[in-house]
């Protein structure tokens, strides 16, 4: 009889649907789960028939998913793994370049201090012995500093090594979750988990560098640098390496057995947020802190040597300056004692015209890679000063990623996260239409008993 047909298949498409609301409710912390359904269909008489049907079928499982609110989702977490990754290099730097203490500000003031100081006796050996100390200060001002951006060099390093190997998993794993999806959907499986674990690999990567993606009609997902060169296709997936055989080692990209060249400051996400940071201020911070350093002891060790020791004799080097940065990048000359300084411009012990040129060099310019020619005793301000201003704008960007981001979620969960009170109500229509359809089977039967007891 076709009314038992149409309410089994009733029931069935009602059991169906709430198997699904109950793994939608399973899933309810899930992170990265999209919501399903069922999409019912009725079942067509047959030609030439006058019933009114066969029932119901259950004709798609549906995947609530929406592909620009996934892609918008992937590029805000791009932008927020770039802005994270420099912030708290920045910071850093800001608190150490910024102190009153630690600042190189302080070190060069109190070495020209020392030298006006001088000028009130310029024989003492007191005096004489303030300078030393705090030109050597001030050299291990300029040391600190310049040890905490090689620090920040490591650090930048150590984190893109161990970022590499990471970003390597996740193609491979899109990859792998490419073709199981493509085999699974071939014979009719369900491939709603495979593709969340695949789009928790995206986003996990576009974190790390700026993807775009790409739906192919098999179900497949290719991704590509923003650039455009491959990082996925199909089962087919890139690795990215630093090859150390260039100087300073560059970033690579082999796909299929072609290597592109990569420019790690535009890769987007964590890698190219640490590359840009690492070229475009690190780098030029580091320069300018040693031009700036060779260029005061230059300056201070030629005019000292112009000048004339309290014995007669003519002036020594005060400072010593290494640009490899090993062991510091500027130190006092080994062995110099205060008797050394040569102070006098005419021989005599008690003329200071020396020494005030000496004073003079902290209002001579320099000219530093960052921030361009500027006062000696204004080039630590310049460089703070730049270094507040790039802080303070990427801050800003970080906290625009953040709040995209979050919009990101928020619209993404719109659409794909689980409503538990939407899922109750389904859960009580499904089951009413369950109850319904065997109701149905119940009167089939009595009708059918009824019909034999004709007989």
């Amino acid at each position: 009889m076709s009314i038992i047909n149409n309410a089994l298949s009733g029931s069935l498409a009602a059991q169906t649907a709430i198997n699904t609301s109950s793994q939608n409710i399973a899933n309810l912390q899930t992170k990265g789960y999209t919501r399903q359904g069922v999409l019912l269909s009725a079942v067509a008489p047959a030609s030439g028939t006058k019933g009114a049907g066969f029932g119901v079928e259950v004709s798609q499982l549906l995947r609530f998913s929406d592909s620009y609110k996934s892609q918008q989702l992937w590029r805000a977490n791009s932008e927020l793994g770039s802005r994270t990754q420099s912030q708290p290099y920045f910071t850093q730097l800001e608190r150490v370049m910024g102190d009153d203490k630690t600042s190189l500000s302080n070190g060069v003031d109190q070495f020209f201090r020392a030298l006006n100081a001088a000028g009130v006796d310029p024989v003492s050996t007191p005096l004489r012995q303030q300078v030393l100390t705090s030109a050597n200060a001030m050299a291990q001002s300029f040391n600190s500093i310049y040890n905490l951006t090689r620090q920040q060099q490591t650090s930048v390093d150590q984190q893109r090594d161990a970022m590499l190997p990471q970003l390597n998993t996740l193609t491979a794993n899109i990859a792998s979750l490419n073709q199981r999806i493509t085999q699974a959907g071939s014979l009719g499986t369900n491939t709603s988990a495979l593709i969340d674990e695949r789009d928790r690999n995206i986003d996990s990567l576009a974190n790390l560098v700026s993807v775009e993606v790409l739906e192919q009609p098999d179900g497949t997902r290719s991704v590509s640098l923003r650039s455009g060169q491959p990082l996925v296709a199909g089962n087919l997936a890139g690795t990215l390496d630093m090859n150390t055989a260039t100087t300073p080692a560059s970033l690579e990209l082999k796909f299929a057995g072609t290597t592109f060249g990569l420019d790690d400051t535009k890769v987007g996400g964590q890698l190219g947020g640490l590359g840009d940071f690492e070229k475009n201020f690190l780098t030029p911070l580091q320069t300018s802190l040693t031009d700036m350093a060779d260029q005061m002891a230059t300056m201070v060790n030629t005019q000292l040597k112009a000048g004339f020791k309290p014995d007669g004799t003519a002036g020594v080097d005060l400072f010593s300056f290494n640009p490899t940065g090993a062991g510091g990048i500027l130190n006092l000359t080994p062995g110099i004692q205060a008797a050394d300084l040569a102070f006098s411009a005419d021989g005599q012990p008690g003329d200071s015209g020396n020494l005030q040129q000496l004073i003079a060099i902290k209002g001579k310019p320099v000219t530093l890679a960052s921030v361009g020619t500027v006062l000696l005793g204004d080039a630590d301000t310049q460089l703070v000063g730049k270094l507040g201003i790039d802080s303070g704008q990427n801050q800003s960007l970080l906290d625009t990623a953040t709040t995209i981001r979050q919009q990101s979620e928020d619209d993404w969960a719109a659409t794909s996260s689980v409503n538990k009170d939407e899922e109750a109500i389904n859960l009580v229509e499904y089951q009413n239409m369950y109850q319904a359809n065997m109701k149905v089977i119940a009167v089939a039967n009595t009708l059918f008993d009824a019909t034999l007891a004709l007989f």
